[in-house]
């Protein structure tokens, strides 16, 4: 998609919002400090300032919402589930139509949303599923099953897997264990590594056995933090390759993770070139896509989060009017409670030769931010 049509895409889809939304306040609720009911308040609970990706999805669904005449309450939780649920509190207080929420913990929001629920309000679960509750109405995300897939097929390409090629040292990690989507993540790429790990083909050297559906979370790297993924990448390095031996890849569920494994790598005397140990990720966060085109990392599977928050858009926007809310996926995310009707976009692969055509062309990069 290029750049102009992208920001001609935006614009409509604002304007079409603003013409079919009841006109509100458009100052903010934090700075009213309450709502009433005759408000179209929009309260948006994000987990962190301190991923890139967050700031960008929240200021990105508020502008959105804003343009659309809607009130909006914008909050971000420092990763610490008591203040989110404290500013979920908050919006409902303020009598919001409809709650945003990507959870920092989604076994944790259940008495929270019983009062969203009672106080008729809906929910949407953005990008990570609230468990453990009736009380979601709607979830919208990227096929995340699908994302660990590419990372998964991407390693078996670029090794020659299939070819018979190895065998490779592979290290796998995934993402936290409170966040529902790191199990979708890992399975995803598990199923189809698992079989070469099988026949021989990739070895773990550090010993983590992944064999049950649970296993995953004893290679979880808690909070997605960068640091907490250099410290056990050099634990592994420190542990289990002495006398040469040499880690040929990499499975990081997302660029958080790669960033940490890379630092980790560099500081242990790994440099980039035909040697280097292939990284997988996920987000096309600036630094990452920096490390792509310096060969620090492999690729990164980009999810266009201005997608989701357009689509996130057009359902708050349905919500409040009584319309037919979109969802494409019945079946697949059930929360413990009930299979969450969700709405579901498609993931894209970005490596070092089409950094250009899909993060600068559609206008997600600036070429100077890219030094293109």
């Amino acid at each position: 998609m290029s750049k102009n049509f992208r920001v001609l895409a935006s614009v409509a889809m604002a304007a079409t919002l603003a013409a079919t939304s009841a006109c509100s306040s458009t100052r903010d609720a934090e700075e009213s400090g309450s709502g009433d009911s005759g408000s179209n308040l929009v309260g948006i609970a994000m987990p962190t300032r301190s991923l890139e990706r967050w700031n960008n999805d929240g200021a990105h669904l508020d502008g959105l919402l804003k343009t659309a005449g809607y009130t909006t309450s914008l909050q971000y939780a420092d990763n610490k589930v008591d203040q989110q649920i404290t500013q979920i509190e908050n919006m409902i207080n303020q009598n919001a139509k409809v709650l945003v929420v990507a959870s920092i913990d989604g076994t944790a929001l259940g008495p929270v949303l019983e009062k969203a629920a009672n106080a008729k309000i809906k929910v949407i679960a953005y990008d990570r599923l609230i468990n453990a509750t009736p009380n979601v109405d709607y979830y919208a995300t990227f096929d995340n099953y699908l994302v660990g897939k590419l990372q998964g097929e991407f390693i078996v390409d670029k090794l020659g897997l299939k070819d018979g090629k190895g065998p490779f040292n592979l290290e796998p990690f995934a993402g936290s264990s409170d966040d529902n989507n790191a199990k979708f993540f890992f399975n995803g790429a598990w199923d189809v590594l698992k079989p070469y790990v099988e026949s021989g083909k990739l070895v773990i050297p550090s010993g983590k056995k992944i064999a049950g559906e649970e296993d995953w979370k004893t290679v979880s790297i808690t909070g997605w933090k960068s640091e907490t993924a250099q410290a056990e990448m050099d634990n592994r390095i420190n542990s289990f390759y002495t006398g040469g031996k040499k880690v040929n890849v990499v499975l990081s569920p997302n660029d958080s993770l790669a960033l940490g494994i890379a630092q980790s790598l560099e500081s242990k005397g790994y440099k980039p070139g035909a040697d280097y140990p292939l990284i997988t990720g996920q987000d096309a966060d600036l630094a990452n896509v920096k490390n792509i085109q310096a060969d620090k990392q492999a690729m990164t599977v980009w999810k266009d989060t201005r997608t989701l928050g357009d689509q996130v858009a057009k359902m708050v926007d349905s919500i409040v009017k009584g319309g037919t809310v979109e969802t494409n996926d019945d079946k697949t995310y059930n929360n413990g409670n009930k299979v969450v009707p969700s709405y579901l976009l498609p993931p894209v692969v970005v490596v070092k030769d089409d950094i250009k055509t899909k993060l600068v062309d559609s206008g997600f990069y600036t070429a100077d931010k890219l030094g293109l």
